[in-house]
């Protein structure tokens, strides 16, 4: 029976900022006897539990996984930096939240790969954990380390790492995972050779990189010829896989501090910078009848104040506007809020407002993604700027009071007309809404992701990004609209991860 650390993280509680972090006792949490079971597995999330907790990817995964009477996963998400301090301090491993076991005690570890400037926290889990870092160094004793998630279609430079990677959609492989493991775990080089064949699952090791004289990758090479490729993975139907029951509810305010019900995958657009567009495809839908009575359950067991309908753009989902009536006609007595979280400027209605609004406005952001028409031509942002002014009219009309803009610099072919078009496009949105809306230009720097048509682009120096932020400081500020944007530094390091290989 694996060791459980529970008395001694007990102990460390008082010392650190947020003991409920570490306490895995909320509602909706699972916990099983380990006698009980054949596998063990920690569902991982490299940040901390206020980002991970709000994920409802993990929480699917989580629910799928405990269906099954022979399996139980357990969360494990990074410490914040006065616990990690505490562990190494006193020689104590990262642990599950639910039985506080170290890591190094799973069958598999599923790290989540969300964002490329998590890769860091990945590596220090596996290190607290008393795993193994690289995939060379582990054996039979040692668990299965695999990963998913957006940031899985470019696993290279995590490949010395990872055992496996799911490319695309995991609800069905991670029974495969677990079946293959349950099958093979004595023997690692079989357990590999299997996790080779389940759809969707890219093993580095049998995959071996090849380069130029100067430097740059020539190809990838199977090292079994066998399987030359990896298809990702695609679930056709949403709903074969019910959203979870009884999800687990957090104890302390989270990023997300909502229910969530996702209502489609996928896009309808093709925007030539947007990754999620391209690796989520096909667009596929939930049946319009299960949101709701999903959605009507799911309040009644959270008590949560708002629940969010989530896709990419809610606002392209086919049955929005029947179901945002008939949830508002359930909800607005009890006072539960509903959002669109992701909406295009074009996907607005005001149909599709006047139901939002009738508990609380909720947060509105749009995406103009470039200040002038021919760079939004150029990325095929497909609407117009009159669009985007009659919606900061009709927010304003029905009684918003703020909106943020959210748009990027350092697209192909930008000019500097196209960086000051920013400052004047967020000046015309607040003329537009007559003064009645506080208006917010948050902006990031373009960063060039894989498998989408801009993958070979380049990205902005340090120093370019900086005389855009500076540009926009002034014109922004001449026109007082306020100025948000992404770490300049943090920017570059995302753009090497995302595009980088094994060096």
């Amino acid at each position: 029976m694996p060791r459980t650390y529970r008395e001694a993280y007990e102990r460390l509680l008082p010392l650190v900022e947020k003991p409920g972090r570490y306490l895995g006792n909320e509602r909706g949490a699972v916990r099983r006897d380990p006698s009980r079971v054949r596998l063990r597995f920690a569902l991982a999330f490299p940040e901390v539990y206020e980002i991970a907790q709000s994920h409802l990817g993990l929480q699917i995964l989580y629910d799928i996984l405990n269906r099954r009477p022979d399996v139980a996963a357990e969360r494990v998400y990074a410490p914040w930096p006065d616990m990690e301090a505490l562990l190494r301090a006193r020689g104590l491993p990262l642990v599950s939240l639910e039985s506080h076991t170290a890591l190094l005690d799973f069958d598999v570890v599923g790290m989540s790969l969300q964002y490329e400037l998590t890769y860091t926290n990945l590596l220090t889990m596996l290190e607290l954990g008393r795993v193994p870092l690289r995939t060379a160094e582990r054996g039979p004793e040692h668990p299965l380390v695999i990963a998913g998630g957006p940031c899985a279609f470019n696993p290279e430079p995590l490949a010395p790492f990872l055992d496996g990677v799911l490319l695309g959609d995991g609800e069905e492989a991670v029974g495969d995972i677990c079946d293959a493991v349950l099958a093979h775990r004595r023997d690692r080089p079989a357990l590999l050779r299997a996790l080779a064949g389940i759809p969707g699952l890219y093993v580095p090791a049998f995959f071996e990189p090849r380069y130029h004289s100067d430097g740059t990758i020539a190809e990838v090479v199977p090292v079994d010829p066998a399987r030359p490729r990896v298809r990702k993975r695609v679930l056709v139907d949403l709903d074969r896989f019910a959203p979870p029951a009884n999800p687990v509810v957090p104890n302390l305010g989270v990023v997300h501090d909502r229910a969530s019900i996702e209502v489609m995958r996928g896009c309808v657009k093709g925007c030539r910078f947007c990754q999620a567009g391209y690796v989520y495809r096909p667009l596929r839908e939930r049946n319009p009848e299960r949101v709701v009575e999903d959605t009507t359950r799911l309040m009644a067991r959270t008590g949560y104040e708002e629940v969010s309908l989530l896709s990419l753009s809610t606002g392209d989902y086919s049955g929005v506007n029947p179901v945002l009536k008939e949830l508002m006609d359930r909800l607005a007595p009890e006072r539960v809020a509903v959002s669109l979280p992701s909406t295009r400027v074009d996907a607005l209605s005001p149909r599709i407002l006047e139901q939002i609004r009738r508990v609380r406005k909720t947060g509105f952001t749009l995406a103009p993604e470039a200040g002038t028409q021919r760079l939004r031509d150029v990325i095929q942002k497909e609407y117009r700027e009159e669009e985007l002014l009659e919606a900061a009219r009709l927010f304003a009309d029905l009684g918003w009071r703020t909106l943020k803009l959210y748009f990027m610099i350092g697209l192909p072919s930008e000019t500097e007309e196209d960086v000051v078009g920013i400052a004047e496009l967020a000046a015309r949105v607040a003329a537009a809404a007559r003064g009645r809306l506080a208006v917010t230009a948050s902006v990031s720097t373009f960063c060039p992701k894989p498998h989408t048509p801009f993958q070979w682009a380049g990205q902005l120096s340090l120093e370019e990004t900086r005389a855009r932020h500076g540009l926009l400081r002034r014109e922004l500020g001449r026109r007082r609209i306020a100025f948000r944007w992404h770490d300049a530094e943090l920017s570059f390091l995302e753009g090497i991860f995302s595009r980088g290989d094994r060096r």
